[in-house]
């Protein structure tokens, strides 16, 4: 078996070496119009892209999502540090839903994410903390998921909108392309509140959003109810629930990646154009559109305001995830097709069965 040795900067101007086992094995099948993107290929566009890559993973609790024999194989994600990770390689100990906690992978260095290719890994999923606090979020996220009937044109609008709301929030809104149909709008965020409080200020920008494009976004949790608009994925916001990063590959066809783009820039963007093969040479050109992020934070006091005042309205708390415990309030987890009223009550509990 082939290898070949990197030699890559580390913290605190160390270098690392990082070996590269068959660097020649396709991580993307070739097509009809493309040869295949290698191991190597992919090692040398997380290099190229590092910089801005780690400024926004770095510090964080990363899960790895990995693949055996390329994109076409095996997926699977690492939550744990994979096995034999080298000693330079750093580690937070995190708290998940279940209540349970073991290490995360931190990468900081370029030589971690190019070590995480070498483990197979395509696509890094960072938390919305900092290594110092994993309880308290720093970075708002809502993701503009496209449901049948709408597309990418959909997205855009929905984002220029949602983008306006934040504005009005005092929120710093930043837009990246999801790497497939969808887009992406964070904002950093003080670091003060814990991640019910932070999905409750998602929840709370996202029904406005609704409020003012009734026909274009939804809440629905489920798919049954969307119909054809943008589902605003408030549920991205818990804890342990993570998005693409910026500049991370996605294992689709094409290889594309998740760009970061500037709010001028998103009405001719094209998802097609940011590739494992494109992105370099885009980044060199433009340089990185989200650069100021970090010096641009603000808080999700007016956010959680909406949230207040809605419960204050009589409205109700929205559905979790379905690998979260049921929480207080929380409608019943069924869809609505499916639900027999009589086996419900009012507050969104079971009923025990009858017996006869």
């Amino acid at each position: 078996m082939s290898e070949e040795i990197l030699t890559l900067p580390g913290r605190d101007g160390q270098e690392r070496s990082v070996r590269l086992s068959n660097p020649d094995k396709p991580v993307w099948p070739a097509t009809d119009d493309e040869p295949a993107i290698t191991k190597r290929e992919l090692a040398a566009y997380v290099v190229a892209v590092g910089e801005p890559l780690l400024r926004t993973i770095a510090d964080r609790p990363v899960t790895l999502q990995r693949f055996r024999g390329g994109v076409t194989g095996e997926e699977f994600y690492s939550k744990n540090p994979p096995k034999g990770a080298p000693e330079w390689v750093r580690t937070v100990m995190c708290t998940y839903p279940s209540g349970r906690r073991h290490p995360q992978l931190v990468v900081d260095e370029i030589a971690t994410a190019v070590w995480a290719v070498q483990m197979s890994t395509v696509t890094f999923h960072p938390w919305p903390v900092r290594t110092e606090d994993t309880d308290h979020v720093d970075e708002l996220r809502i993701d503009l998921d496209p449901q049948p009937g709408t597309g990418f044109d959909e997205a855009r609008a929905a984002a220029h909108a949602l983008r306006e709301l934040m504005l009005d929030l005092d929120l710093t809104p930043w837009v990246k392309t999801s790497g497939h149909r969808g887009l992406h709008v964070y904002s950093r965020v003080r670091p003060t509140h814990e991640f019910l409080d932070a999905r409750h200020a998602a929840i709370g920008i996202c029904r406005e959003l609704e409020r003012r494009l009734p026909d274009l976004v939804t809440t629905a949790w489920w798919k049954e109810e969307r119909g054809a608009r943008i589902f605003l994925d408030y549920n991205q916001m818990n804890r342990d629930r993570t998005i693409t990063s910026a500049y991370s590959p996605r294992p689709l066809p094409g290889a594309p990646a998740s760009m970061p783009l500037r709010w001028e820039e998103l009405d001719a963007a094209s998802p097609r154009d940011f590739t494992v093969r494109t992105v370099p040479g885009l980044l060199a050109e433009r340089g990185d559109a989200w650069a100021g992020m970090d010096a641009a934070v603000g808080d999700l006091v007016a956010a959680h305001a909406l949230w207040k005042a809605d419960v204050d309205r009589g409205l109700p708390e929205l559905n979790f995830p379905p690998d979260h415990p049921k929480m207080p309030g929380e409608p019943p987890r069924v869809a609505p097709s499916r639900k027999n009223a009589a086996n419900w009550s009012e507050d969104g509990t079971r009923r025990s069965p009858r017996r006869p």
